[in-house]
């Protein structure tokens, strides 16, 4: 740098209007100057811009008078800080650092929340760089309609630094999400996070609000008993292949026409059906591996358009269920395999593939994938998994994509 040059940075706030960043932009470029760096944030249509300009001392002068009476002239206040070589040395080379982003998860966003996780990045050295709201405005009213109920609220953080250390930061992360009742997302922000491409989705207490064996239980007189063995197996108290055949086997006899009027019937889960049409919409190839049952995995296929379904096939004689299987069980082992095989066909990267699962079965996948989000787990599965969704619907995973809602609406009203 020429030592006649010297560094200073803008802060122009006030109401945002049009017009204010090129009228500003132009005095800098008309007097020689040069930008080095730029941000803006709008927040409740009040501005927020700071620009760091580099320019000769001789010209500065006039510059900042020319903003003084330009930003006067839109109702605009603008301030101005000096800034020395060495801060700046230093600002260029924390752009070599670690880059992280942090999606904060819930039915509304406290302030509570932001302090705290503010604080746990600021033990680490981290430092936030920006801050981004994802979804829409939440509403004033805190009443307990079924509305309210089903509001949600993201705000992300991008930071900067390299944690002193990276395993205890998320540990305090799952305290306070505990805690809190918020869900708190930890990613390094690489070119892997923007470049996702393949979703994998556990069915069912997933995309489906029920497990389709305890319907079928339910109608075959026997589902307090298939009932238990499952949560026992979701535990991960038994092996989910022994549970699988024993489940199974109490189904005998049961009518083959009961499963189309359990599909016709299937609660689906809260934001699944928002979530797989945004990510189709996306180009994102969408897949269930599930250790229930193909007839199910195929109508939620047929429904949104799904690419892939691997799931279990029961055996049908004579219209009745046989109380056997037909095939490999896909348990949690499988399920990795297949997530595999199926990023191999879609030449993707593990790192590009996203899991999500509620079971002890699904830790294998939830474990390869590049993205792995246990979703309203049970405690074996959260403690296990490096994501977590518990506080709002499966659609939530597109706010840790970095989706936001603004844009959405924008596509889905083109």
């Amino acid at each position: 740098m020429k030592t006649e040059d010297e560094i200073f940075l803008a802060s122009i706030t006030g109401e945002d209007k049009p017009g204010v960043t090129s009228s500003l932009a132009a005095i800098i470029a008309n007097n020689g100057a040069t930008i080095l760096d730029i941000g803006q944030a709008d927040i409740h249509n009040s501005l927020s811009l700071g620009i760091l300009i580099k320019s000769p001392q001789t010209v500065s002068g006039n510059i900042m008078k020319e903003m003084l009476f330009k930003s006067n002239e839109m109702g605009v206040q603008v301030r101005f800080s000096p800034v020395s070589n060495s801060e700046y040395t230093k600002w260029v080379s924390m752009q070599g650092k670690n880059r992280y982003i942090i999606t904060l998860l819930g039915r509304k966003i406290s302030a509570h929340l932001i302090a705290a996780v503010s604080q746990l990045l600021a033990n680490e050295g981290l430092n936030i760089d920006a801050i981004n709201r994802l979804t829409g405005r939440v509403p004033l009213t805190d009443d307990n309609s079924t509305t309210h109920e089903k509001t949600k609220a993201c705000v992300e953080m991008s930071v900067r630094g390299t944690p002193k250390d990276k395993n205890q930061l998320q540990a305090e992360f799952m305290r306070l999400s505990q805690e809190l009742g918020y869900d708190i997302s930890f990613q390094e922000d690489n070119l892997y996070r923007r470049n996702r491409r393949l979703i994998c989705f556990d069915m069912d207490s997933t995309l489906i609000e029920t497990e389709v064996i305890d319907e079928l239980a339910m109608r075959a007189g026997v589902g307090d008993q298939v009932k238990a063995i499952t949560e026992s197996a979701m535990r991960g108290e038994i092996d989910f292949c022994e549970s699988f055949k024993r489940r199974v086997s109490l189904l005998k006899g049961l009518d083959q026409s009961v499963m189309q009027e359990i599909a016709e019937n299937l609660p689906i889960t809260e934001g699944a059906a928002r979530a797989l049409r945004i990510l189709k919409q996306y180009g994102y190839k969408i897949a269930i591996l599930s250790g229930g049952f193909t007839y199910f995995g195929n109508y939620l296929k047929n429904k949104f358009n799904i690419d892939y379904v691997y799931a279990n096939e029961l055996e049908i004689v004579d219209g009745k269920l046989t109380g056997n299987y037909v095939g490999d069980i896909v348990d949690g082992k499988r399920k990795a395999e297949l997530l595999r095989l199926i990023a191999q066909i879609e030449h993707l990267d593990l790192q590009q593939v996203i899991a999500v699962g509620d079971g002890a079965n699904d830790l294998p996948m939830l474990n390869i994938a590049g993205l792995g989000v246990a979703f309203h787990a049970k405690p074996k599965v959260k403690e296990n998994a490096k994501q977590s969704i518990s506080s709002i619907g499966i659609d939530g995973v597109l706010y840790m994509l970095g989706f936001k809602d603004s844009y959405i609406e924008e596509t889905k009203n083109q």
